[in-house]
């Protein structure tokens, strides 16, 4: 991982974060504490003096919430060094939890469940609560990806190792909700698991913000990372469904990735746009459309964003940039499309159809009295038509500035201002250049326009069979035997005598071999040998992993003398 006292402004924001975290705690005690003496007192003075502390704790508290959410807003941290012109990406911070020690419940596990000595194990644990300390501060690459997802993994082999379906291992997880602070505490492994997936996701987002968006390879990384991020929260919500902590709900889960990917469209559209936009009729139709599809996408997001239970614990900035983005890219759209009709007359070399049907693919219907082809051959419906797309335009990007003034988050972000306030400028100087006639003779309403895509954006599953791990803990045995759901007797050690050259029993099964086919009374029988038992060392050699012919072949190796093994039942 990350040194985490490294003073980048990523890490700065991880560290205030925590202690926010620890400030929220002692806040939602505080509170718990009163509201219980408040329902158990009768007294009526004692019960003023608690009402009084408990509306400062919800003060308090509301305060280090809104805090909580400077840091979701703080997009600029996150994005790209390079001077960019380009409205912020927001990504997703990473999901603080507290240390675990894993040495005494493992060693405890290990001696009385796989009978073995559990100070040989020391070495395994310390590399798995290494990991587990690299996991707090991952590199913002695809290292850090990697990393992530090699802690899962390892995971999946721990809770098959020491965590028996039946009972507890007396191992607390605590992890820290990401936008309420509010801690939630599960000795459940599934807990740690999921809090690792959401992570993942969290820092694919983040290096998604980080590319260069001035850059074609650029924009195709972000694109693909907030696929990837959309992809990851999508299998959270889909495998983990019981998650106590409020940022995992299903609610909140189908939230962000609405968001993730409507941030991947968004790239998508600056990607067609980033060579330049050519003043041509059938460039600005296709530009009309995707532009329209990421205002489309951006207000279902606020829209989802706005609905409850989401609604009380989304950043408000959040919804608010969501809205801001609708009505920009929307704006934009009209733009776009009063472009083509204010400045592409049709010529007697322009292909008619063509335009005719490019044209009426963006609408789904035509102000009354109005028909394509007439508005594409009448100078004056074009000129009133595109000039009722531009009051259109202006409208939506008054409303994104008037939204973005009313924020306080996001009024601080000069770059988002300077965006805005540039579109609302051209859409301006654009109305200002055509002919002043009398627009109040002129009551065409400008109609909504089809949004359409020719780069559809999905989810991409996690692949987390491309990461390659061992099982720490590989020296115990193959799990399919030895896991924490089986049980057996402590291994015994039988001495085999052979008679005439037969051992009385044949072997089978893969690792570890199996006793079979026991004859009831050769010696080895005798001295406590069972059919079924499994054989864990010959010779004082550890054959867990040994098939049939290789521990055959150490009987082999023995000739004539006594061999002593150790089996299981």
């Amino acid at each position: 991982g990350c040194n985490p006292l490294a003073e980048t402004g990523r890490s700065k924001l991880q560290n205030q974060r925590a202690v926010l975290n620890q400030q929220i705690l002692r806040a939602v005690r505080l509170r718990a504490g009163a509201e219980n003496l408040l329902r158990a007192t009768t007294n009526n003075k004692v019960r003023e003096q608690v009402l009084l502390e408990l509306s400062f704790v919800n003060s308090d508290l509301q305060i280090l919430k809104e805090e909580l959410e400077g840091l979701n807003i703080s997009v600029e941290v996150y994005q790209n060094t390079e001077e960019t012109f380009s409205i912020p990406l927001v990504p997703l911070g990473l999901k603080e939890t507290k240390e675990v020690d894993f040495t005494v419940p493992l060693k405890d596990f290990i001696l009385e469940h796989y009978s073995e000595d559990s100070s040989e194990y020391e070495d395994e644990i310390a590399d798995l609560m290494d990991l587990r300390q690299a996991c707090r501060t991952p590199s913002r690459d695809e290292a850090g990806i990697e990393m992530l997802m090699s802690y899962f993994l390892q995971l999946g082999y721990v809770e098959n190792r020491f965590f028996p379906p039946t009972r507890y291992m007396g191992v607390l997880f605590t992890w820290y909700d990401s936008f309420t602070g509010v801690p939630v505490c599960q000795q459940n492994l599934s807990l740690e698991k999921a809090s690792i997936v959401f992570n993942i996701g969290a820092l694919y987002t983040q290096i998604g913000t980080r590319c260069n968006r001035q850059t074609q390879a650029g924009l195709e990384n972000a694109v693909d990372a907030f696929q990837r991020a959309a992809g990851v929260l999508s299998y959270l919500k889909e495998t983990f469904t019981h998650t106590p902590s409020y940022d995992m709900s299903p609610a909140m889960l189908n939230v962000l990735v609405k968001m993730m990917l409507a941030q991947a469209q968004e790239c998508v559209f600056e990607q067609i746009g980033l060579p330049g936009i050519r003043n041509e009729f059938f460039t600005l139709v296709k530009m009309t459309q995707e532009v329209a599809k990421v205002g489309e996408v951006y207000m279902l997001v606020n829209a989802a964003m706005n609905q409850e239970p989401v609604k009380e614990n989304i950043p408000y900035s959040w919804s608010k940039l969501a809205q801001i983005k609708s009505d920009h890219y929307k704006a934009l759209a009209h733009y776009f499309i009063a472009t083509i009709l204010c400045d592409h007359e049709l010529q007697s070399a322009d292909d008619e159809d063509q335009q005719e049907k490019a044209l009426s693919q963006l609408y789904d219907y035509m102000p009354e009295g109005l028909m394509v082809l007439t508005i594409l051959k009448d100078r004056v419906q074009r000129k009133q038509l595109g000039k009722a797309h531009l009051r259109k335009a202006i409208v939506y990007h008054e409303e994104a500035l008037r939204v973005c003034g009313l924020c306080k988050k996001l009024r601080n972000i000069d770059v988002l201002q300077e965006v805005l306030t540039a579109a609302h400028k051209r859409s301006l100087l654009k109305y200002a250049q055509l002919e002043t006639e009398d627009d109040f003779l002129s009551l065409i309403q400008a109609p909504d326009i089809l949004p359409k895509t020719e780069h559809k954006i999905e989810t991409i599953a996690p692949q987390f069979s491309k990461v390659k791990v061992k099982d720490f803990f590989h020296r115990l045995g193959p799990l399919t035997v030895f896991s924490a759901k089986q049980r057996w007797t402590a291994p015994r050690t039988i001495r085999i005598h052979h008679e005439a050259g037969e051992l009385g029993f044949s072997l089978k099964g893969g690792s570890p071999a199996q006793i079979y086919c026991l004859d009831p009374v050769c010696s080895a029988a005798s001295v406590g040998l069972k059919e079924g038992d499994y054989v864990v060392s010959v010779g004082g050699v550890d054959c867990k992993w040994l098939g049939v012919n290789e521990v055959l072949e150490k009987f082999k190796s023995m000739g004539e003398q006594p061999i002593e093994i150790e089996v299981i039942s």
